[in-house]
């Protein structure tokens, strides 16, 4: 049976077309996928924008069914899924990101800090911790290292955010000196509390101090520490250079500062400090202070006490009136401890302390604040006075 060419010959253009058709086949369909994509986008996005978060979730799993390699799909699934609460869905999603092999370097970081983000709100620490100390060398960095240092901070680790706030300042992000100085603070606290040895604590009081020579918090603690050793006299010194290094700390020192002057038989330099630092900066610490001080030094009652009449004066204050009260005496003695009562439950909350970052307020004066954990953001001052 001879074999007819001519087949070969028509079979040629029939393959031809039919590939041609094929082709105009797929890439119709591309265009269909293509036009589809966007629009589940921007729908995904429309629904964004009205709160509707339920539907743009739906809206952007389809985009990133029909487009699967585009990773900005990724990125507004997974922040949605955060914001949502779904932390689990948002690790998976970026997780997913950080295995794919096409995925570029700002990409990658992207995807890295976006899963630290997704374990800090989740509330991982350990696993936020090695997410962000995956983000070192990266654009990402600073921030990183800022959240970390917040970690630590919150843990009570502090040799580690010692080590960060190191870190961060040697990159020039910031001067972290006073921070440093509280935590060494901090360290000298826990080896007095847990480990019985005064020897380290006052090596750490005595660094922060060379570090921050006019921070309050190291010399105060210094002077606590040296009190408890019975070496009044080098507490009482201690104290009296807050006057000079950190005048507005007085307030915080000024009624112990009568205690080991009286001590330490000098209120007459207590009193002459006092007075100093009052009419640098009037405060009613201070003046309860220079009362106790004149009555400690033998002035009669009634004269000593007018230092709350004189700085009711200058500055009007409750509990000044109450202080003033609870010692003047009264003829009428059956409605003298009802009065007295009355204003000091009106002064109490006037007596606070209240954190200037967030407005949390407190009986006691706290170094960093319980509530946004800022440092120093106490002003030594009641609530009254502010």
């Amino acid at each position: 049976m001879e074999f007819d060419l001519s087949w070969i010959l028509l079979g040629v253009p029939i393959v031809f077309a039919l590939g041609w058709f094929a082709s105009r086949l797929d890439l119709r369909q591309l265009r269909i996928e293509n036009r589809q994509a966007p629009k589940a986008y921007f729908k995904g996005l429309n629904y964004l924008l009205n709160e509707q978060q339920d539907q743009a979730i739906d809206a952007f799993i389809e985009a990133v069914q029909r487009d699967p390699d585009t990773s900005e799909l990724h990125f507004a699934l997974g922040n949605l899924f955060r914001r949502r609460g779904e932390y689990e869905r948002a690790v998976r999603v970026h997780e997913h990101l950080l295995s794919r092999a096409d995925l570029g370097k700002s990409d990658r970081e992207r995807a890295q800090h976006a899963l630290a983000q997704d374990f800090l709100k989740a509330g991982l620490i350990d696993r936020a911790e090695d997410a962000l100390r995956k983000l070192a060398g990266t654009r990402y960095q600073p921030q990183a290292w800022l959240t970390l240092l917040s970690l630590y901070e919150r843990s009570r680790d502090w040799p580690q955010a010692a080590d960060i706030a190191r870190s961060l300042q040697q990159a020039g992000e910031g001067d972290f000196t006073a921070r440093l100085a509280h935590y060494q603070c901090e360290l000298a606290a826990a080896a007095l509390a847990k480990k019985n040895d005064p020897a380290a604590a006052r090596r750490l009081l005595e660094d922060a101090l060379q570090a921050t020579p006019d921070a309050a918090r190291p010399r105060i603690q210094l002077a606590g520490l040296l009190a408890a050793q019975d070496d009044l006299r080098g507490a009482f010194e201690q104290l009296a250079l807050v006057e000079r290094h950190a005048p507005q700390a007085m307030p915080l020192v000024a009624s112990e500062l009568v205690r080991i002057g009286q001590a330490t038989g000098q209120l007459a330099r207590t009193a002459e400090l006092l007075r100093r630092s009052y009419a640098a900066t009037p405060s009613i610490d201070v003046a309860d202070a220079i009362v106790q001080a004149d009555l400690a030094a033998g002035m009669p009652p009634a004269q000593a006490r007018e230092g709350y009449v004189r700085h009711m004066a200058q500055e009007p204050s409750l509990i000044a009136a109450t202080r003033w009260l609870g010692h003047e005496p009264f003829a009428r003695e059956g409605a003298h401890p009802v009065v007295q009562r009355s204003l000091e439950h009106a002064a109490r909350p006037l007596a606070r302390y209240r954190c200037a970052a967030c407005g949390f307020e407190a009986q006691g004066y706290f170094w960093q604040c319980p509530g946004c954990q800022a440092w120093e953001s106490f002003p030594p001052k009641r609530i009254e006075e502010l």
